[in-house]
């Protein structure tokens, strides 16, 4: 029988009602920002470029919107974007696009930032979402795209809050945005923020604390310097899910925890600094200098369910001490000329990467003995030796020299780029005394075609290809593995597609149709288990339809959707023919919303909607699709802004993400959230 809440009957309805949607107009303290093809974007090319004119499907999302029913952890934030899953572990964020995974695919202001945390979004005003590979201008990995989150930065003029938000599960958040100018060239911005809560789930608490200032010098008419820093700490207790059983998630209930709430915890210190020198030579070239340093000091204990058998559960406890830190130095010239009737923007770009990460792992000595399912609180707790399981230490070293064309003649617009990197990347394992090195290079190519024909609509198709060695994902390799010699993996994308502002730019849709194939992708040999070979093939092939839209000058909509076929098409016999996990075949969502003006009352209510998906690569164990409600209402006058929101209207329950088929982590039932802002 045919189920109209069904996720996929959802995503038709959201597909037929944004064809006819429209545009939204931006407000300070909305979280609907104006969105039109002529908006430009900096994350796709490094360059500002209209939207239309970027021959690759990028998604911009500001910040406030991402946070308007709480604050949620990244990967759950994007979890509604067309061709997005949400993946992230309990220790660090983590999403899927298109299929891939993009753990390490995280940028902050275009400078990795692929370390093992959890992010907040206080101190960013918007993230970028690149969809496909983008090694051509950020190097290694970006198999199935990457997330860039743009900070916050001083400005002139910028208006000042504090934001108190109090929820379900005793969550309580505050938080200010503070802005001053000291003197006629120079901005300053401080970001703050604490947020304590508890959970539905038995015993899981959690603290945030950040600390982002901020500031911007204009030291002539044509140099700036911008200095930003911020501490993100995360101190909370780790939660992995609940176990699957019989190839669904077991029937407990969704707050019981299978962590040892007693005594697991972890406590994450991410600091970044960063620089950047903007210097206009003339009116047609610019130079850039970015720096950026990043550190984390992260320590957790964990224990966590590893195997069930009947009503009977195993546990594993870990602990782990683990430093990092990266240093990033880029540098650019952006440029514009003439050749005859073709105009050209030039980019030419040396990136500099230091990156070392000493992680330190225990387990426990002994076997931890099995408990009952069905009775999480009466698990047995271990107490005894633990044993050292790694003690190693990780460096990385890359150097990427890159140029981009962007040449336009009359309606047709090429984008050209090609990059050559080299990575090194040098592990010691202090418990074995043992050490090895290896270096690859590589060349990732791109190129886009674009035809503007109107002013309206754009056309576009694209080719691009990215690469990842061995020892470039969680960086670090395992001396003396036979297997390190192997090439890198390499990512090719195609993809056609028309970006369009309908209704004298009320409404902006973007269309995309692709094929995405990891081509050579690391697999066992059949003939010896213990041997890799890249035989592999991954594929993706999808469609994706997103689009905003204003209705009247008080109602808008907005959303998207997506439906991908993601296949392990040539991979070991138990995984040939099984679909990528924590990946379904179609997710998005629908909000409509409505806004009086600058001062009065407003209002939104959506769908975010996720296919069914597998908790592991095997396709053993199910996660259900899901179809989740949420709504809010506000009233804004004067300098004050109150707002009611509910996520999770309808008390659903349902399932977020996996990390195997032992950790299925249930989302969360209806909560409430009160926030009331004050801007002067």
């Amino acid at each position: 029988m045919h189920n109209p809440n069904h996720p996929r009957a959802l995503l038709g309805v959201a597909l037929l009602s944004l064809c006819a949607s429209a545009q939204a107009e931006d407000e300070t303290l909305t979280v609907v920002g104006k969105r039109s093809q002529h908006e430009e974007v900096a994350t796709a090319t490094r360059t500002s470029t209209p939207a239309k004119l970027v021959p690759q499907t990028i998604e911009s999302v500001s910040a406030s919107e991402l946070t308007a029913y709480g604050q949620p952890t990244l990967s759950e934030a994007l979890s509604g974007i067309p061709g997005v899953n949400a993946s992230g572990d309990t220790r660090f964020d983590s999403i899927n696009i298109r299929g891939f995974n993009a753990s390490n695919d995280f940028y902050l202001d275009g400078l990795r930032d692929d370390m093992q945390y959890t992010r907040d979004l206080g101190n960013i005003e918007r993230v970028e979402v690149l969809k496909g590979p983008a090694a051509v201008l950020y190097g290694r990995g970006s198999t199935g795209g990457i997330v860039n989150r743009v900070s916050k930065k001083p400005q002139r003029g910028q208006a000042s809050s504090v934001t108190a938000r109090v929820g379900s599960f005793d969550s309580q958040r505050l938080a200010a945005d503070l802005n001053a100018e000291a003197g006629e060239r120079v901005q300053l911005r401080l970001n703050m923020a604490q947020e304590d809560k508890e959970s539905f789930r038995d015993g899981v608490t959690s603290k945030r604390t950040l600390l982002a200032p901020s500031a911007n010098w204009e030291i002539t008419d044509n140099l700036n310097w911008l200095v930003q820093y911020e501490r993100n700490g995360s101190d909370r207790t780790p939660d992995r899910g609940i176990p699957g059983v019989n190839g669904r998630p077991a029937d407990v209930p969704i707050e019981s925890v299978y962590s040892d709430t007693s005594r697991d915890y972890i406590d994450d210190v991410a600091q970044s600094t960063r620089s950047q020198l903007t210097w206009d030579l003339n009116e047609q070239w610019q130079l850039r200098q970015q720096l950026g340093y990043t550190t984390l000091d992260s320590q957790f204990d964990n224990t966590y369910v590893t195997s069930v058998k009947g009503d009977q559960v195993t546990r594993a406890r870990w602990q782990q001490d683990l430093k990092a830190k990266s240093l990033t130095s880029n540098t650019e010239a952006e440029g514009q000329l003439q050749t005859g009737p073709v105009e050209h923007r030039l980019l030419v770009g040396l990136e500099q990467s230091w990156q070392e990460r000493t992680p330190k792992l225990y387990q426990n000595a002994t076997p931890i003995p099995p408990g009952n399912l069905y009775d999480p609180g009466s698990l047995p707790t271990y107490n005894g030796a633990m044993k050292l399981s790694s003690d190693a230490n990780h460096k990385v070293r890359g150097y990427g020299l890159y140029v981009q064309d962007q040449l336009s003649l009359g309606d047709w617009h090429l984008l050209g780029g090609l990059r050559r990197d080299e990575f090194t990347v040098t592990s010691r394992r202090n418990d074995l005394n043992k050490e090895e090195t290896l270096s690859v290079t590589s060349l990732s190519p791109r190129l886009g075609l674009v035809w503007n024909p109107i002013e309206e609509h754009a056309f576009y198709t694209s080719y691009s290809k990215t690469f990842t060695p061995v020892g470039g994902e969680l960086i670090g390799i395992t001396p003396g593995d036979k297997n390190n010699n192997l090439d890198p993996q390499h990512t090719r994308l195609y993809e056609g597609g028309v970006k369009s502002d309908w209704l004298d730019g009320k409404l902006a849709t973007t269309l995309s149709i692709y094929r995405l194939e990891m081509y050579n992708k690391r697999s066992k040999d059949p003939l010896d288990p213990t041997k890799v070979i890249l035989t592999g093939l991954q594929r993706t092939d999808g469609i994706e339809l997103s689009a905003r839209a204003q209705l009247t000058d008080e109602i808008y909509l907005h959303g998207g959707v997506a439906i991908q076929d993601a296949e392990q098409v040539k991979a070991d016999a138990d995984l040939q023919g099984k679909r990528p996990m924590n990946v379904s075949r179609e997710n998005g969502q629908l909000f409509a919303g409505y806004q009086s003006g600058p001062q009065g009352w407003y209002g939104e209510t959506g769908v975010t909607a996720v296919g069914d998906r597998f908790a592991d690569n095997a396709n053993t164990t199910v996660l259900p699709g899901y179809a989740r409600y949420d709504a809010r209402a506000g009233y804004r006058w004067q300098h004050w802004d109150a707002q009611l929101s509910v996520e999770n209207l309808t008390d659903h329950e349902y399932y977020v993400s996996a990390t195997s088929a032992s950790q299925i982590m249930p989302g969360s039932p209806r909560q409430l959230n009160l926030t009331a802002a004050y801007r002067f």
